[in-house]
């Protein structure tokens, strides 16, 4: 006697908009701080930060970047976990700018034009995924 099973694999849900938000900032702060790391002499001279800062700051947002992760791949998405790296990225954006006004670096116009670049990517990102808890 022969007996046959079908199996099906399981059905993938499209993510939402809290785990994408989530997922995307991760993505990004993630191959930010692993620039940093890898290429902290050579951005040092194009940006006027000194390349130790640019390390220091490299290995602070890849280890973010996975704590950012790790809250993207829970189900369902924790929503205090969720405040804390809105807060941080809210944090990070405001810092960024503080920076920037207070001189705190001797930045080439380069590095200003990138520090406040990345700080309105990073206040972004705190409104999207802001946004995306609300409707969560």
């Amino acid at each position: 006697m022969t007996h046959t099973t079908a199996t099906t694999a399981p059905t993938r849900r499209p993510l939402g908009p809290l785990p994408l938000a989530l997922r995307l900032d991760a993505g990004v702060t993630g191959v930010n701080g692993l620039a940093y790391l890898a290429a902290a002499p050579l951005l040092s001279g194009l940006l006027g930060v000194p390349a130790g800062t640019l390390r220091g700051l490299g290995a602070f947002l890849a280890v973010f970047a996975a704590g950012v992760a790790l809250v993207a791949a829970r189900t369902p998405v924790s929503r205090g976990a969720t405040e804390v790296v809105v807060g941080a990225n809210a944090l990070w954006a405001a810092g960024s700018v503080a920076a920037v006004a207070a001189g705190r670096f001797d930045l080439t116009t380069a590095g200003t034009v990138w520090v406040l670049l990345q700080a309105a990517v990073v206040a972004g990102f705190a409104a999207l995924q802001l946004t995306a808890l609300r409707t969560h």
